[in-house]
């Protein structure tokens, strides 16, 4: 039987001691910058209280691991370089990282330190981690929604040390991919600053017609109850997972001090006698009468469907935020960079458009768009694209003189990427002008089975320059900004980065993606799992908030669920600065619009970059569906 940590939060000093003091093998904490618990002034360790807990630590043989695990702007590098140099000198026993620049800074500058991927990367397939080993992570914290049996498989293929969530609060959405806090508030989930759009109450609303109220459970539709595994102990340890990490860096030090206890106990008991062990129902009660929340299994065993939602909210320790109204266009664009008068004229921009079926392709190329984007999820009723209308998409392209780039989901798990294999390697014959990728292991498997050029989609969160030359040395020729970037953080990462970025600019953009099904947990009345597709397949679903957006919820052919903004984003008349910045490639996101809709907006943004749009402005013509708004662009920086 492998070694089995126990691994524990501190948010406080006193936190620190209780964990050690309740027998936890390892603690992790951050300091007061560069990382995901940024809300509260109180907690954190400043440098010298991280040096204190180093030698407070290392004096009980305990290890210290210290998160630097949010995404970096282009303006914090510098400080992050001599924060890397401080914790390099003060030698914690591992760094838990998310943005990729932490691997391009490690092998550049020299550090020594052992690297753990952080749950906030993403990481949910063979693929990835066969990356990361390459950069000298050690251990990965793998996506939440990844069940034993998957971990047990990744680990068995690569040798990586698996950490697992055992206790405390999750996330209802894919790590590292929810977008809501960061483009409504400016206040990014990826830079430790969520303030939990998933616990507000909605309304659920299928072909516009509300909930019955019998069949309503409650109102917090996406409030994930906490994760509770104190039961299944065994099972963990059997899979494999090395380090039993406890959530809560913002919870009391009584709090950490009594959960730490629990499982240390229970871990002991198992380890000293495995065919003997039970779990003892003094301590269940103890652990049910501290809970926060009700509990749940989430992922471990499977997918937990509507039994991980708290829908009535009565636990809810503390909400966060209140729905507020998204900012229209009519919002001033504060975060856009100044155009130098006289300066030299920027290279021609490209007109880039994501279209869901053939029709769609057609009037994009039509009205002027120079890179189509196809493939990826399909959002029923569409159906995916087949290898037969890839090559009648890339003959359209030819012929317009235009190109075709195929996509790939945005999450692949060890299934998917088996089918992503089979495409990438069919592509090759297909001779699309491009693929691109979603995440690490689709930009892995992509550059291993196929020679087309690789281009890398806003999944990848690129928030600055260094994870640019990082993607870079990855194969990727063309990448996407973060969409949580502002248009003076895209413009800094244009200024320095190694590769020609694009920016997203028209379209409905996702709050979320989750593997929690809205429809089957609302309207399936407990459908088993094989039937649950009859529950969605016509529906047009959507939540509305407490300030009235309504944000639809899209179903991809994985199941996914995909919750969209309340207004779709328009910053049609805001180009000009981006394009002078040296921003290369603007996209409509039109996978959701008709093919006449696709064509309106192209037309406008084809309009715009020639230089002739018409005197009412450059937005004329699109003729919006929905409301329409200016998202993260409100914002100077995304903090």
């Amino acid at each position: 039987m492998s070694e089995v940590e126990l691994l524990a939060p501190a948010g406080t000093w006193d936190a620190l001691e209780a964990a050690v003091e309740a027998g936890a093998d390892a603690v992790y904490l951050g300091g007061k910058r560069f990382n995901m618990r940024l809300h509260r002034r109180d907690a954190n360790f400043d440098d010298d209280g991280l040096a204190r807990a180093v030698e407070y630590t290392r004096a009980r043989g305990v290890r210290l691991y210290v998160t630097v695990n949010n995404l970096v702007s282009e303006a914090e590098l510098p400080e992050l370089r001599a924060y890397l140099a401080f914790l390099q000198e003060l030698g914690p026993d591992a760094l838990i990282v998310q943005d990729p620049c932490l691997l391009e800074l490690a092998r550049s500058e020299g550090l020594k330190l052992p690297l753990h991927a952080s749950v906030m990367m993403n990481t949910h397939n063979e693929a990835a981690v066969r990356t990361l080993q390459e950069y000298g992570v050690t251990r990965v914290i793998f996506s939440r929604e990844l069940s034993l049996a998957q971990l047990t498989l990744i680990r068995d293929r690569t040798g990586i040390e698996l950490e697992y969530f055992v206790h405390g609060d999750m996330c209802v959405a894919h790590s590292g991919q929810c977008l809501h806090s960061g483009v409504v508030f400016g206040q990014s989930s990826n830079r430790g600053r969520c303030l939990k759009p998933c616990r507000w109450p909605y309304g659920f609303t299928a072909a516009d017609a509300p909930l019955a109220a019998d069949r309503d459970p409650g109102p917090y539709k996406l409030a994930l109850k906490d994760m509770c595994l104190y039961l299944h102990l065994p099972q963990l340890i059997q899979a494999g997972v090395v380090s039993f990490k406890i959530e809560g860096r913002m919870r009391t030090a009584d709090f950490v001090g009594r959960i730490t206890g629990l499982y240390r106990r229970a871990i002991d008991r198992y380890l000293a006698d495995p065919a003997g062990y039970a779990a003892d129902q003094a301590e269940l009660r103890e652990l049910h009468a501290a809970r926060a929340r009700d509990f749940s299994t989430c992922y471990a065993f499977g997918n937990p469907g509507a039994a991980a939602v708290g829908f009535s909210g009565a636990r809810e320790p503390r909400f966060f935020s209140q729905a507020v109204k998204e900012a229209s266009t009519a919002a001033p664009a504060a975060g856009l960079p100044a155009v130098v008068a006289g300066g030299a004229a920027p290279a021609r921009a490209l007109l880039t458009v994501r279209v869901a079926d053939k029709e769609a392709l057609a009037a994009a190329y039509e009205n002027g768009a120079d890179v189509a984007y196809v493939g990826g999820e399909a959002f029923r009723p569409a159906r995916p694209w087949t290898l037969a209308d890839i090559a009648a998409g890339v003959a359209t392209a030819e012929a317009r003189g235009a190109a075709l780039v195929v996509t790939t989901p945005r999450i692949t798990t060890e299934r998917e990427c088996g089918e992503l294999a089979v495409l990438l390697r069919l592509l090759e014959a297909l001779k699309p002008h491009g693929v691109m990728v979603s995440n690490p292991g689709a930009l892995r498997l992509a550059g291993e089975l196929t020679t087309l050029p690789l281009y890398a989609d806003f999944s990848f969160n690129l928030f600055n320059s260094l994870t640019a030359r990082w993607l870079n040395r990855q194969g990727v020729s063309r990448a996407t900004v973060s969409l949580e970037a502002t248009g003076l953080q895209a413009a800094a990462m244009a200024a320095a980065s190694p590769l020609p970025l694009e920016v997203v600019v028209h379209g409905p953009l996702e709050a979320m993606v989750m593997d929690y099904c809205l429809p089957r947990a609302l309207l399936g009345n407990g459908t088993p799992a094989g039937l649950c597709r009859d529950v969605c397949q016509g529906g047009d679903f959507a939540l509305t908030d407490s300030a009235g957006e309504r944000h639809a919820v899209k179903i991809d052919q994985y199941c996914r669920n995909h919750i969209l903004f309340g207004r779709d984003l328009c910053l049609a008349g805001r180009l000009a600065p981006l394009a002078a910045a040296g921003i290369g490639a603007f996209r409509i996101e039109g996978q959701h619009y008709s093919p006449g809709h696709v064509g309106e907006v192209v037309a406008a943004y084809r309009r715009e970059l020639d230089g002739t749009a018409a005197p009412e402005g450059p937005a004329a013509g699109i003729g919006a569906r929905r409301p329409l708004g200016v998202g993260v662009f409100r914002y100077e920086a995304s903090r």
